[in-house]
């Protein structure tokens, strides 16, 4: 039995995978999660055999979530769904650890190939994204130098995430239980390690980063 774990901010989309996922004999859907950081909590609890996650999720995008749970629970397969197939996006999901990316435009049995592929710890992309094209660019970025990105600790990524949501300092304290003051501090860090300077600079680096949606 193939145990999955889906994650999505909008419950009429979860039911609608449940359903999908689960008129196949032998998948067995463990838990649903309505944001990234439950998406983590739940991955590191259940051990699914695979994650099924938005791109774009509250609290951590879909692309964080994938990293943490290849770290967490290194035994579960991760498949990003998405609206976007622009080269950030799916260039951040294999190199956080994704082995699927999936086109919400394509057909509902795609998913079911993919959860397929991916268990057998093959690399499954919907079929207008070439093999060949996401090859090329992963190994661009893998000959570029170190992404500022990669330095920054859970707990800033965290932070970033909330902070260009438009989170307050105070519901960021809230949220992680922590002190606005310590959300202060995480912050600056933040952008120092990016080398931002300004609110205007922040929200630009997460379109481009794929942290925020782009308009396509």
């Amino acid at each position: 039995m193939v145990t999955i774990l889906l994650a999505d901010d909008h419950p009429i989309v979860r039911q609608g995978l449940r359903n999908l996922l689960e008129a196949e004999p032998d998948i067995k859907i463990v838990g649903e999660a309505g944001n990234g950081t439950e998406a983590v909590e739940l991955a590191e609890r259940l051990k699914p055999d695979v994650l099924v996650a938005d791109v774009m999720m509250p609290g951590l995008t879909g692309l964080e979530v994938v990293r943490m749970v290849s770290q967490r629970s290194p035994g579960t397969r991760s498949i990003i769904l998405s609206m976007h197939s622009s080269e950030a996006y799916v260039v951040s999901a294999l190199r956080n650890g994704a082995l699927g990316y999936i086109l919400k435009d394509t057909g509902p049995s795609e998913l079911v190939n993919a959860v397929r592929e991916v268990i057998q710890g093959k690399r499954y992309l919907s079929a207008p994204i070439s093999e060949r094209l996401i090859d090329a660019f992963v190994r661009k970025a893998e000959e570029t130098q170190e992404d500022p990105y990669e330095t920054l600790t859970n707990r800033e990524r965290e932070i970033l995430h909330l902070v260009t949501e438009g989170f307050t300092r105070g519901e960021i304290a809230k949220k992680l239980s922590i002190s606005p003051r310590t959300v202060e501090l995480h912050r600056s860090k933040v952008m120092e390690k990016l080398g931002l300077r300004n609110q205007a600079e922040l929200i630009r680096y997460a379109l481009k980063r794929g942290i925020l949606p782009l308009e396509e």
